[in-house]
């Protein structure tokens, strides 16, 4: 009896010591997890802390830029309708107009004076600091310009706004923390929330930002705050008021091409020639008279006065004022779907008269009349190619900015965010083309080229100081 009670408790002592080896085992591996589970999340933070980091920056700057892109495009839109409806008075004060925009640069911001250039310069390291005070200048100005019937744009401002801002902000996270090459980052950062909180159109203001400060070359280093930042400033822009400019092109058509032959995508390249050529002249033009006007008049005043006198005269005798602003009126009639809103001559027109307003000290963008000068331009070479006039419309909104920008990828995705996704493979074909025939011309005259091609005098002094150095 004793021997068969001992038996029993004996087997009650190796169950538990089973058991007992059991739970220690599971908390041992429970540790173990959980000791690992720490480790890669602390290597996780390690190495994405900065951008982390970055991405709350991102989602700050992107707020606070849609907010001043918002009442900046708002006022914009209210200083339209005000000229469109008393068009016959305000015209006359366009010289003035261009004075006051001097005098309070001349008295508040010599230092801003050339914005973009400010801004590109601090993206190639040529310079550190951009001041705040560049966005109220640039913001009174350009709503000057519109106001009085001047032919400019609004982008410019609006990648103003975000580069200071971005800037500012960037100098205040640079004494919490070190991240390398911190001051670029903040900048394209910046660049795609102005962009994109004025424009509405995300992807594009992110490629555009990466791709604008050096011609062939992405800067992916900034691309999470970037995207978090643009994603930010256009939801933040719609949510007070701005709307973006949207036409599912194809379905209003109702044209879908059944094969796309090899005659189909040659008329395509033919297009991108073209817009190619034109993107290229604007920007080409557009330097030689800022140029030309600074040699000519000895006096900024003069120049404006003068300049200003007769872009008012042109105003008023080319379809009183139909080409005064960002030209997003012209915009309108070639989708309106009615015909011969359109003239043949309305993009020679809005290019010149846009190239005279910034050529004369006036402050406003470039991009809008690239879209303006493009869709007019498309609209009337589409029939000529056999395609109808809205789809030509549509290829040359992107395309001719393709070509002025010297900007690829961010002029494909503003066409697809613009008319559709499923124009993608339109965009794609007439962009390229466009892109390889603009002779890496721009209209920000600081854009470095990536890879330029020497011209026969370098080659000639690279060829002597090689001998010189054999001889040696």
């Amino acid at each position: 009896m004793y021997h068969i009670v001992y038996k029993l408790s004996s087997k009650k002592i190796y169950l538990l010591a089973d058991s007992t080896t059991q739970v220690i085992i599971n908390m041992r591996e429970s540790i173990l997890g959980v000791i690992m589970i720490k480790a890669l999340f602390k290597h996780i933070y390690k190495y994405y802390k900065d951008t982390f980091i970055l991405a709350i920056a991102g989602v700050v700057i992107g707020v606070l830029v849609g907010i001043i892109d918002a009442g900046f495009g708002l006022g914009l839109n209210a200083c339209t309708a005000i000229r469109t409806k008393y068009f016959w008075y305000l015209i006359w004060f366009l010289p003035l107009g261009g004075v006051f925009v001097w005098f309070i640069y001349h008295q508040f911001g010599k230092s801003v004076a050339n914005g973009m250039k400010m801004v590109f310069h601090v993206g190639l390291g040529k310079n550190s600091k951009l001041p705040i005070r560049m966005v109220p200048l640039a913001v009174i100005g350009t709503w000057t310009t519109h106001l009085f019937g001047g032919s400019a744009g609004r982008e410019g401002v609006a990648v103003q706004i975000g580069a200071a801002v971005s800037n500012n902000v960037g100098r205040l996270v640079d004494k919490t923390i070190d991240i390398e090459n911190s001051r670029k980052m903040f900048l394209i950062t910046g660049m795609a929330a102005g962009f994109s909180g004025l424009f509405c159109t995300p992807l594009a203001a992110i490629f555009f930002a990466l791709e604008v400060l050096v011609a062939g070359k992405l800067e992916y280093h900034a691309l999470i705050p970037a995207t978090v930042a643009s994603i930010s400033a256009a939801f933040t822009s719609r949510a007070l008021g701005l709307r973006k400019f949207h036409i599912n092109i194809l379905e209003t058509l109702n044209y879908h091409p059944s094969t796309y032959n090899a005659v189909f995508l040659l008329k395509l390249a033919a297009m991108g020639l073209c817009f190619g050529i034109v993107g290229s002249l604007f920007a080409l033009i557009l330097r030689y008279l800022r140029l030309k006007f600074a040699f000519r008049f000895s006096s900024p005043v003069k120049k404006v006065l003068i300049m200003g006198s007769v872009i008012a005269v042109f105003m008023m005798i080319f379809h009183q004022g139909r080409y005064s602003g960002t030209g997003s009126n012209l915009v309108a009639l070639c989708f309106d779907g009615i015909t011969d809103d359109i003239y043949a001559y309305d993009w020679i027109l809005k290019m010149a008269l846009t190239i005279l307003t910034l050529s004369s000290g006036f402050i406003g963008g470039e991009v809008a009349p690239l879209f303006s000068i493009g869709s007019c331009l498309g609209y009337v070479l589409g029939p000529v190619f056999g395609f109808d006039p809205m789809f030509g419309a549509a290829l040359g909104f992107a395309s001719v900015f393709c070509s002025g920008s010297n900007t690829l990828l961010a002029a494909i995705l503003v066409g697809v965010e613009s008319f559709g996704y499923s124009m993608l493979p339109f965009f794609s074909v007439v962009c390229f083309v466009s892109f390889i025939f603009n002779f890496n011309n721009s209209i920000f005259t600081a854009q470095r080229i990536a890879f330029t091609r020497p011209t026969r005098r370098q080659r000639l002094k690279e060829r002597l100081s090689e001998k010189k150095n054999i001889n040696n």
